[in-house]
């Protein structure tokens, strides 16, 4: 399933080093502007217990973890909007995601230039908000044009809709609004509403990015910025990207963990990072196996049991008969399927169901 995450910020806020630290990828890390310029992509595994917990009981062979793929994306700078820096590059590069990663400077390092010379994190929050503001009114007021011409014109229904959505969109934007903050009648609208591309219509994850001595307490920038945050009803995380690349260079889950131990984290920022990834997307998992392999395949929220089992194989999709499924907690008590089976805690499902996270799930279809 490629759904990415886009890690955007300002310039030299940590954004290359957070990328590195959550992905395969391995991007340049450096203290001068616009360091990244093509967008680097990569992708980590979603840390889910419920894996380990299962493959105790079954046993498998291998062991196969649901994914998040992240794109470390060129740092904005103000009026990118009308092209300044890698305004244009960098915008469509945002288009081009499903949720956004913003990174906020929270740290202050004389070696590590800031683009606008001192560390406010909450002005650089508006700055990138601003300027994804303006490509999102500059979007619509482009489309709004042609729209309303079709709508007069040719008396056209769909586009008289489509351009009272515009002109929604046209009148948050003005006022400095997300295009998000848009309350949308219907699925019409919110078909309409995914077509445009808007990009601050997409999920946003704040992450302020602190030094060492902030990573368990955070610091007067943080204080800051989630106050501000948590006005605005806004996710966020704290996480230091200097330690997070430390942590990543050991070799094993023991050092790690010791390495937590002694700095006072119960768990590493990036496995946060990651599962807050997930989330954002609105993603979930559910199970499978064949005795060899055992998997955590992932879907989006609301998604029907046959194309959950599409995921696995298109013909399991097309040929879908039935799912037999069952919850986690159910096949962790009663320990394996056969027991669940006597116990009567198989449930079977038809082609309306909605798949849960965390089921474990066997599809029967025909070939």
């Amino acid at each position: 399933m490629a759904l990415r995450c886009g890690i955007v910020g300002l310039p030299n806020v940590g954004k290359s080093t957070l990328f590195n630290c959550v992905s395969s990828g391995k991007a340049q890390a450096a203290n001068f502007p616009f360091c990244t310029i093509e967008p680097n992509l990569g992708s980590t595994q979603v840390p889910d217990p419920r894996l380990e917990q299962l493959a105790s009981l079954i046993r498998p062979k291998h062991i196969v973890p649901s994914t998040v793929d992240f794109v470390d994306i060129a740092g904005l700078v103000k009026g990118a909007s009308k092209g300044e820096g890698l305004g244009n590059q960098f915008l469509a590069n945002i288009r081009e995601t499903d949720a956004i990663l913003h990174v906020l400077r929270c740290f202050d390092d004389p070696d590590v230039a800031h683009i606008d010379g001192s560390v406010d994190p909450v002005r650089d929050k508006e700055i990138v908000n601003t300027e994804l503001q303006l490509k999102d009114l500059e979007t619509v007021e482009n489309r709004l044009a042609k729209v309303e011409k079709q709508a007069v014109a040719g008396g056209d229904k769909q586009a008289a809709k489509l351009a009272g959505l515009l002109a929604r969109y046209r009148e948050v934007l003005d006022q400095g609004k997300d295009a998000c903050t848009v309350v949308l009648s219907g699925q019409d609208e919110e078909k309409m509403a995914r077509e445009l591309f808007l990009l601050t219509n997409k999920p946003v994850l704040y992450v302020c990015n602190v030094d060492e001595d902030s990573a368990r307490d955070g610091n007067k920038y943080t204080r800051e910025v989630i106050q501000l945050l948590e006005k605005e009803g806004l996710p966020y995380l704290v996480i230091a990207g200097r330690i997070e690349a430390e942590i990543a260079e050991l070799e094993t889950w023991e050092e790690r963990q010791m390495f937590l131990q002694a700095i006072g984290l119960e768990e590493s920022g990036v496995s946060r990072l990651v599962r807050a990834a997930f989330q954002l997307l609105s993603l979930e998992s559910f199970f499978t196996t064949n005795r060899i392999e055992l998997k955590a395949w992932t879907y989006r929220k609301g998604t029907k049991a046959p194309q959950a089992a599409g995921l696995i194989h298109s013909d399991f999709e097309h040929g879908f008969i039935r799912a037999e499924v069952i919850k986690f907690n159910d096949f962790m008590y009663y320990g394996s399927e056969a027991a669940c089976r006597e116990a009567g805690k198989i449930a079977v499902e038809g082609k309306n169901y909605v798949v849960q996270d965390g089921d474990f799930i066997h599809f029967l279809f025909n070939r």
